[in-house]
């Protein structure tokens, strides 16, 4: 484990961060992507992270979203988890995924076409508790919410899909 991540586990499981963390994070990531050229996330360094492009459910529009993943190596696959930094209500790239599935990622620079599929019942169980290995401040987060967490499971897709 890279030094600082305990650390940064403990300041993520912070009521100051929930408040603080989705309006900082994401606009740092962003910016720093832009100018490497899709080659550094900030928090990347501690997490794993792509950026997510998908169709906005309303408007169609694509949206472009820093987020943290758990990369599935045996699989070629990552997790993405709706954990909106513990706050109430689902992230709005959720429900973006779940009208429009198909979507682009960028991972480590290269822009991948890949398809999300909401988990569920006992899959989603497993790979919860993955997640929560992975990435322990993510049980702060249920703890926080009455809604239950959304994962999804990202698969490459050919173009012609």
């Amino acid at each position: 484990m890279p030094p600082g991540v305990k650390l940064m586990q403990k300041v993520s499981s912070s009521r100051l961060f929930m408040k603080v963390g989705p309006h900082f994070v994401p606009a740092m990531d962003r910016a720093v992507h832009k100018l490497t050229r899709g080659k550094v996330m900030l928090s990347a360094q501690m997490l794993p992270g792509v950026i997510l492009t998908v169709k906005g459910a309303k408007s169609g529009i694509a949206r472009r979203t820093p987020l943290a993943c758990m990369p599935e190596e045996d699989n070629g696959t990552w997790v993405l988890v709706g954990s909106n930094f513990g706050r109430p209500g689902h992230p709005v790239w959720t429900v973006n995924l779940l009208k429009n599935p198909d979507a682009e990622i960028s991972w480590k620079g290269t822009d991948i076409d890949v398809t999300a599929r909401l988990l569920e019942g006992d899959e989603r169980a497993a790979v919860w508790e993955k997640c929560l290995k992975f990435w322990p401040p993510y049980a702060t987060y249920q703890q926080r919410v009455d809604r239950e967490i959304r994962l999804f499971r990202l698969e490459r897709r050919t173009r012609e899909q």
